[in-house]
């Protein structure tokens, strides 16, 4: 069977040693903080640090790989005989996935006897860290480049993406609510919780009124959508809340008596969108 490796992005925020420990290479989105001319790399930079800035007023702008930082990386591994299956970003929420497309078509030309398949995986953070996982196991399994790319194809659909916020502040800077529901819901104590629709981009469901009110409304979502009830795998993001987390994995296990496998930090470059306090949820839903 022809050899071929895994490729994501640092958007999956899974740890790199979480990563090269299942074999899969990965590329990082880039920040650049306070209007400073370094570029930091999503996966050199240390989350706790980075939510105690925010929490001070720091802002972060944040940007895509772009195509030629795809070809070099691709193009390593096709000089090693290597095909590739790269998952990335969801294209409605970066260009990233878009930047490899690109570098995988220019390599075909360069390597034709080498196959690069590409998937988008509509998804962010955890939930498409999940993705790759899955991946990882079909893989694993014995399965091809294609029957691996097909496979995740199929689950895209079925990985549930459910989070809250904190503070609506960062939703308000990036344009997904208006001033005044960021005024407004601030002075009330509005929870927003959203998820990412069909399409990748990330959209405002429904409303709460406080903090533990929006995390058992993500636990409900679980109740709702699991394909699975009480099965895995579930993972849970958080930028820096960890104690929110653990409460969150507390009702699902008494509720639905299923446990949180993976718990790790909404990486920076998302983070830096959604605010310290951001806490997700991700399983395998009837639908997204």
């Amino acid at each position: 069977m022809r050899k071929f490796i895994i490729f994501t992005d640092s958007a999956c925020d899974m740890e790199l040693e979480t990563l090269e420990s299942w074999g899969v290479k990965s590329q990082s989105l880039s920040l650049i903080f306070d209007g400073t001319a370094e570029a930091l790399l999503n996966d050199n930079i240390d989350p706790v640090w980075f939510y105690g800035k925010m929490r001070e007023g720091s802002t972060a702008k944040t940007s895509a790989i772009n195509v030629e930082a795809f070809s070099a990386a691709f193009r390593e591994e096709l000089e090693k005989e290597n095909d590739i299956l790269y998952i990335g970003f969801s294209s409605g929420l970066s260009t990233t996935y878009q930047s490899a497309c690109i570098a995988a078509e220019q390599l075909k030309e360069e390597y034709p006897e080498r196959e690069i398949l590409t998937v988008d995986s509509l998804a962010a953070s955890a939930g498409f860290g999940m993705l790759v996982y899955l991946a990882v196991q079909k893989k694993a399994e014995g399965a091809t480049l294609q029957e691996t790319a097909a496979y995740v194809q199929e689950m895209v659909p079925h990985m549930s993406h459910w989070f809250t916020v904190d503070d609506l502040v960062y939703l308000k800077r990036g344009g997904r609510i208006s001033p005044t529901v960021a005024f407004v819901g601030g002075l009330l104590g509005i929870r927003p919780v959203l998820h990412v629709d069909d399409e990748g981009h990330l959209i405002n469901r429904f409303k709460v009124k406080g903090r533990k009110a929006s995390i058992k409304a993500l636990a409900e979502k679980y109740g709702e959508f699991a394909l699975n009830k009480g099965q895995g795998p579930v993972y849970i993001c958080h930028a820096d809340c960890r104690q929110d987390a653990d409460y969150l994995a507390s009702i699902l296990k008494e509720e639905y008596g299923v446990d949180v496998d993976v718990t790790v930090f909404t990486g920076p470059v998302i983070g830096a969108h959604s605010g310290p306090g951001t806490l997700a949820l991700f399983f395998i839903g009837t639908e997204k």
